[in-house]
């Protein structure tokens, strides 16, 4: 059995989480969640906490058991304190910017880049090249840093591009002359 999946999801006062099935809702002061988990496992809720018990012995059954705890987890974490990506953008002329709900990025290209804001995540700029993702699912957080990193992605000759704070992007030496 997993380790992780042993442990029950402590649930706080102010979240609410109801259990259909295999549908889990959880509803909090940063917002509302819900996913639909398949596969050989039970939910089991009691008052303040919810227990993640694999049906029979089966690879999957055991393979599920601790992800199906962590993903409850993090959605509980998520209408509670919310999750956050920054992205920073490297280059000479390269900016960002919010327009509505859009964001607008100007990354050396012949046109500027319109990229839609999804429901359920903020974006705000700081210093035209500080952009900070902020939601409450964790998922479409970092798809969203994903998607904009993929935009120009890191040179690692002339270190311009879209970089997601905390990665390591390893700079190359060039040519020389020899």
């Amino acid at each position: 059995m997993s380790r992780i999946g042993k442990v029950p999801v402590v649930i706080p006062e102010k979240v609410s989480l109801s259990v259909d099935g295999l549908r889990v809702t959880v509803e909090g002061p940063k917002g509302k969640l819900e996913k639909t988990f398949k596969g050989p496992i039970e939910l089991q809720h009691e008052e303040c906490r919810l227990t993640v018990m694999p049906k029979g012995s089966s690879r999957l059954a055991r393979s599920l058991h601790g992800t199906v705890r962590s993903l409850i987890a993090n959605m509980v974490t998520g209408v509670t304190e919310g999750f956050h990506k920054d992205v920073e953008i490297q280059g000479v002329g390269f900016r960002a910017a919010v327009e509505g709900s859009l964001l607008d990025l100007s990354l050396g290209y012949s046109h500027p880049i319109k990229y839609p804001i999804p429901d359920g995540i903020k974006i705000t700029v700081t210093d035209n090249t500080k952009v900070r993702i902020e939601g409450s699912d964790k998922q479409l957080v970092g798809a969203v840093a994903a998607d904009l990193k993929h935009f120009y992605k890191p040179n690692p000759y002339k270190a311009k591009g879209v970089y997601i704070v905390g990665e390591y992007v390893r700079r190359k030496e060039g040519k020389t002359v020899g």
